[in-house]
């Protein structure tokens, strides 16, 4: 069977344990190789056509099914946070419950650029379902640092992610070495940039970085929040309920790196980061009647 464009196949290889959509085709030491980006995780990677096997819609959607019962877990664990969280911000804005308060809350907005249009479709949808106000723009991933100084002046937002598709090859280098990976200088100079317009780091959070990206060099650029400390592979979702969670704490408490972690599908061996304050702010008073005017 042949291989075409935007089929979803495994690698014989490794199992089939991950499924890639083929994006491109290109010629590599005189051998045709498509060109895969992962089905739910943020990996890039090159394969001989021999090596591939188109997947059934059967098992496509049996294992599709298994992440979405794993992102629906993680979402239900972070509308419970979001939830302790309110009933916190409602014992404070009322004086421990001895006043009638109205008041309303402004979430962190969020800036996200990915390289992947699949993947940003699905993050706006969870973000829409969390209630996060987000852009989302689709930028490939070499020119985002081109770009992001512009956005940052336009959008104005609180939270900004980048990301989209990496992979290291032990082939180009060390783990060490940041050329021996695919996408991760091109998420560095993005946050050197960013960082330029905004250089606080709780004035503007920043998680950069995809699959097996080069966690310390993200960092030591001035990102916040990024991947992959263990070099593993992240997934789709994780950047949203990194940032979700800055976006829902209120500005004048510190997060606990931990607390960030541990309701995102990958955890601490593919996301890491730093003591960073949120980003919430609770206001009053809220005027009902005007409120349900404008509705």
């Amino acid at each position: 069977m042949s291989i075409n464009l935007m089929d979803i196949v495994g690698r014989v290889s490794y199992s089939c344990d991950i499924l890639f959509r083929v994006i491109d085709f290109r010629e590599q030491n005189g051998q045709k190789v498509a060109v895969l980006y992962g089905e739910d995780i943020r990996l890039i990677a090159d394969a001989p056509l021999e090596d591939l096997i188109a997947i059934s819609p059967s098992t496509r959607a049996k294992i599709a099914q298994e992440y979405h019962s794993m992102e629906e877990q993680s979402l239900e664990l972070f509308r419970q946070d979001v939830e302790l969280i309110k009933q916190k911000q409602e014992y404070q804005a009322t004086d421990g419950y001895s006043k009638l308060f109205n008041y309303f809350q402004m979430p962190g907005k969020v800036l996200h650029l990915d390289g992947d249009p699949s993947y940003l479709e699905k993050c706006l949808n969870v973000y829409e379902k969390i209630g996060v106000p987000v852009t989302g723009i689709h930028c490939n991933e070499k020119e985002m640092h081109l770009k992001i100084g512009q956005l940052i002046d336009y959008y104005r937002p609180d939270i900004l992610v980048i990301t989209g598709h990496d992979s290291y090859s032990k082939a180009k280098g060390k783990k060490s070495d940041i050329n021996a990976y695919r996408h991760s200088k091109y998420f560095v100079q993005t946050v050197i940039e960013a960082r330029k317009k905004i250089p606080h780091l709780d004035q503007l959070v920043i998680f950069a970085g995809a699959c097996q990206s080069h966690f310390e060099s993200i960092i030591q650029a001035g990102a916040n929040f990024a991947s992959s400390p263990y070099r593993v592979n992240i997934h789709a979702l994780d950047p949203v309920y990194i940032v979700a969670k800055v976006s829902f704490t209120p500005f004048m408490e510190r997060i606990n790196v931990w607390d960030v972690l541990r309701n995102t599908l990958t955890g601490e061996k593919g996301l890491g980061g730093i003591e960073t304050k949120g980003v919430l702010r609770t206001g009053m008073p809220f005027n009902i009647e005007h409120h349900n005017e404008t509705d």
